[in-house]
């Protein structure tokens, strides 16, 4: 569980700084921040699941 609140962590900081770097109104920021957390969150999940399964 520790992971995954990091990873959530992780996310939602970066995509704070990716949305308020990369864009110029608010509405595009947070549409974009939100995209961001999004697929860092999907993108991470899918490669714990992926990874679960190897076996080191």
């Amino acid at each position: 569980m520790r992971h995954f609140l990091v990873m959530t962590a992780f996310a939602f900081i970066a995509a704070t700084v990716f949305g308020t770097v990369a864009r110029d109104t608010t509405k595009e920021r947070v549409s974009y921040g939100l995209k961001v957390f999004g697929e860092f969150m999907v993108i991470g999940l899918a490669l714990g699941w992926v990874l679960y399964f190897l076996p080191f």
